[in-house]
């Protein structure tokens, strides 16, 4: 493929096999996770929690890749999987591909999660753990008015409206009850606070997939909606750039803006590692 190609997609039935089978595979999961929502909640068994929560298991940071939280997220992802994942598993073979595939998986989580520490979550057991170290109707009083700084401190728990009134009661009829209800309802919380942050979906693979193609074939042409030209590099630059600052101007948003920078970090390093490799 020189620099002139514009780039098409092939059919599903001319698909490498590892391509068509994470197609398969993330179908089949998708369509459990909407068959058995009834009864169990695979999100939240499958998806990856924090690394220091409670609910984390090791197999979440694989089968997180696996789910997705509706057919939109699914979609967009296989579909760029599809249009880009079959070309590089032609050229690197099924056992390279698989690798780069899982490490930008993990390697997205990773970073996410990295970043979930130092951002979110550091401030908040810090001032949680001053609490407990030190627990007085003053120190408790003063954390939940600051609660407010805090990433989702009142959507986390659903049990902060009941316990504000019933705090607020005792701390003038029984203090000393009113700080042990304190520290109870911070050892909850800081338990649902670390588990509250779940990550799904291939997204963090697939931006590593998109890095890819922008490497090996930077002046192949991308049709955006399927009419606007654009070279694959701009594409991969424009593309990471938007993640960086929907990462900082939307911290609070549902998207893991950087597990997609985290794909596209590890599956960069990974690229020049196998350079030299050669």
């Amino acid at each position: 493929m020189n620099g002139d190609n514009q780039y098409r997609p092939r059919g599903f039935m001319l698909l490498p096999p590892v391509v068509k089978n994470l197609l398969i595979l993330n179908g089949l999961f998708f369509l459990a996770t909407i068959a058995f929502s009834s009864r169990v909640d695979l999100q939240n068994i499958l998806g990856l929690h924090y690394f220091f929560s409670d609910a984390f298991r090791p197999y979440q940071l694989l089968s997180y890749m696996f789910m997705h939280g509706n057919f939109t997220h699914l979609f967009f992802n296989m579909f760029a999987l599809w249009m880009f994942g079959n070309v590089l598993e032609n050229i690197w073979g099924p056992k390279r591909f698989v690798i780069y595939f899982l490490v930008t998986g993990v390697g997205a989580a990773i970073v996410h999660y990295a970043v979930f520490y130092f951002v979110d979550a550091r401030p908040m057991l810090k001032a949680i753990d001053a609490v407990l170290a030190d627990p007085s109707v003053g120190s408790v009083t003063s954390f939940f008015n600051e609660s407010g700084k805090f990433v989702n401190f009142r959507e986390i728990s659903g049990e902060y409206s009941r316990f504000a009134t019933t705090f607020n009661d005792l701390r003038i009829s029984d203090p000393q009850l009113a700080v042990q209800r304190g520290i109870d309802f911070l050892t909850y919380y800081k338990s649902a606070f670390l588990s509250a942050p779940v990550v799904i979906g291939a997204s963090g693979a697939v931006f590593g997939i998109l890095l890819a193609f922008g490497m090996m074939f930077p002046n192949s042409l991308i049709y955006l909606y399927f009419f606007f030209p654009i070279k694959a590099k701009w594409f991969v630059i424009i593309y990471g750039a938007i993640e960086l600052y929907l990462g900082f101007s939307q911290s609070d948003s549902n998207v893991a803006h950087f597990a997609h920078l985290g794909g596209m970090v590890f599956g960069f390093f990974l690229i020049r590692y196998w350079k030299k490799q050669i």
